[in-house]
């Protein structure tokens, strides 16, 4: 019988480097405010959301994943010819096929890297960070590009006052490569498809194509509605405080790091109340400093966490080498968190 030969990579993979990308146009509250019945202050009470950036025409999912990305790259310090695998995470690129991580590996100029597209909502880019981890340990790529990115402003219902003043858009990246110590920790992640319901688009791209009004839910001028993004908020933020609080603390064990070694959180920016109700529950202490990018960025989804990485470090509120627990989770109900050496 023939042996297969084993495949060989790194000993173990590290973050090298992280960009980001924000769309030029800040969308502040009172915007929002033009189609909903609220208020700025509860906006900011219920979200902690006081701006969020929208795309622009010229603003495509591929443009901003091209911009975030090349960040990245350089950061890292390395060539995009070097780059094996490029894995976007994305619910807002509405072309089925072909994936856009092709275009982005192609603009990039890369050497024919492997390039493919992940749905894993808010999750996506714990998902495509523990892909890429793989990847490097077992050999198939020297470095990979992980992105997440959004264009939410175009799946959201302005007459919902739910959640019509929570997204945004924009794309952060990230390169993972070889390293000689452990860098990114063991991955706590998983799904709860019966609360699937909680977090959905509003109709399937099917029956939206097929235009029949009857099954279509409406605009207050009697016009069909594109799909959007609804969800059950009280539901999804008793999820997310008291669940995920547990995965957090599952990730810390599982990387052998406890409260008091952390440096950083990064929770995936849903919602302010979420992330100080975890933060208390997870008991960090004072010294930690915690990612609120959600205050001026809105919820980009599987932009979210990259982004605010690389505002903390931009900042200088993190530095390299901090040790940071990264937590997504969202529509699927998904999640991921992991506890990473930063860039």
């Amino acid at each position: 019988m023939a042996k297969i030969k084993p495949s060989k990579g790194a000993p173990y993979a590290r973050i090298l480097g992280v960009g980001g990308y924000r769309p030029t146009r800040v969308v502040p509250n009172e915007v929002i405010l033009e189609k909903i019945d609220s208020s700025d202050e509860w906006i900011r009470s219920r979200s902690g959301i006081e701006t969020r950036h929208w795309a622009g025409p010229e603003e495509t999912v591929a443009a901003m994943s091209v911009e975030a990305a090349g960040k990245a790259i350089a950061d890292a310090g390395i060539d995009a010819e070097r780059i094996g695998a490029v894995v976007v995470s994305t619910v807002s690129h509405f072309s089925q096929t072909p994936a856009v991580a092709t275009e982005i590996a192609d603009k990039l100029g890369t050497n024919k890297a492997a390039a493919f597209d992940i749905s894993a909502g808010c999750a996506g880019f714990g998902y495509g960070l523990t892909l890429a981890k793989g990847m490097v340990v077992e050999g198939s790529a020297d470095y990979v590009l992980v992105i997440g990115v959004e264009r939410l402003s175009d799946l959201t219902d302005l007459e919902d006052r739910a959640t019509a003043f929570l997204f945004g858009d924009g794309a952060g990246a990230v390169v993972v490569g070889p390293s000689q110590e452990p860098a990114i920790g063991p991955t706590v992640w998983g799904s709860e498809g019966d609360k699937s319901e909680t977090i959905k688009q509003t109709v399937p791209w099917d029956r939206f194509a097929i235009g029949d009004v009857s099954a279509l839910p409406l605009d207050s001028k009697g016009n069909v509605k594109f799909p959007a993004i609804t969800q059950e908020g009280q539901a999804v933020f008793r999820w997310a405080v008291y669940e995920m609080a547990k995965v957090a603390q599952q990730a810390l064990d599982a990387a052998g790091i406890s409260p008091e070694e952390l440096d950083v959180f990064i929770p995936h920016q849903a919602n302010v109340r979420i992330i100080d109700s975890m933060v208390k529950t997870l008991k960090l202490p004072e010294h930690v400093t915690v990612a609120r990018d959600i205050r001026t960025t809105g919820n980009t989804s599987a932009a979210s966490i990259p982004l605010a990485m690389e505002r903390l470090l931009a900042t200088g509120e993190a530095k390299s080498g901090d040790t940071a627990l990264v937590i997504g989770f969202g529509a699927g109900l998904v999640y991921a968190a992991t506890v990473v050496t930063l860039p």
